[in-house]
């Protein structure tokens, strides 16, 4: 009787380290597989390109909202749209048409609201560089995006477009638009999560993000927007060299170019 007690013990141990050891497995695997992310109380969903989505508690923002209402389908509704400059892949009017709805805020720079259908533009709230939002218990601040004087090209400039840096309570998100490694940016101070461009000749080269990554040092950084005409940017090159300069920024790397 003994023996077979012994035996029944011995096969509920087993029984139970594999039911521990497989939802283990289940769960990295999941967590491998995702193709979005959060810290604190922020998601970042990857859309295409330079359009996201970013659920923070109960409000959802779109940035740079392209390809279509099918490129949001299984996403909730914006209550904030935000967008950064002029370009085809920030503007879509036919997009924004189908996303901003009758409780949207539309957030846009004046170039922006320039070539908008009257439909958006009655209702769009415009901000200048260095002028701030409050907006659902968000400040969300404008900030020069621009191509730095005497690159070779000069596809963005000074104050023409935005920047967002948006807040709430001690949670600061960063979305950078169309940029070089500016004063602007490397200046910036307590950001969370930073979503930063890299793709020659319109912003910045891996090692350029690199570089003005850690002179602000985000809690975590996106390299998004990293398509250009010859392809797609080195983003583990990015990672690695961010890593390498410092450990502690967080750099997650998401599937844009689905």
């Amino acid at each position: 009787m003994k023996t077979l007690l012994w035996i029944a013990g011995a096969i509920i141990v087993v029984v139970a380290l594999l039911y521990v050891f497989t939802n283990y497995n289940g769960e990295q695997a999941e967590t491998s597989m995702n193709t979005s992310t959060s810290t604190s109380s922020v998601q970042v969903v990857p859309i295409s390109h330079a359009t996201a989505v970013l659920k923070w508690g109960d409000t959802v923002f779109y940035t740079d909202p392209t390809g279509g209402a099918e490129a949001f389908q299984g996403q909730p509704a914006a209550d904030i749209v935000l967008v950064t400059d002029i370009h085809g892949d920030h503007l879509s009017t036919s997009t924004l048409e189908a996303v901003v709805g009758t409780g949207t805020t539309l957030v846009v720079p004046q170039a922006v609201k320039d070539l908008l259908p009257e439909s958006l533009a009655s209702r769009a709230k415009v901000l200048a560089n260095g002028e701030n939002l409050a907006e659902r218990e968000f400040k969300i601040t404008a900030l020069p995006m621009y191509n730095l004087p005497g690159s070779s090209q000069d596809f963005h400039t000074k104050g023409r477009g935005n920047g967002y840096v948006i807040g709430r309570d001690d949670t600061h998100v960063y979305i950078a638009g169309d940029t070089a490694g500016t004063p602007e940016m490397r200046g910036l101070t307590g950001i969370d999560i930073a979503l930063v461009p890299m793709n020659l000749p319109y912003t910045m080269s891996v090692e350029e993000a690199a570089d003005a990554v850690l002179a602000f040092k985000p809690a975590q950084v996106y390299p998004y927007h990293y398509r250009g005409p010859d392809g797609l940017s080195d983003i583990n090159k990015f990672k690695q060299l961010v890593n390498a300069g410092d450990s502690g920024v967080e750099v997650v790397l998401l599937n844009w170019y689905p």
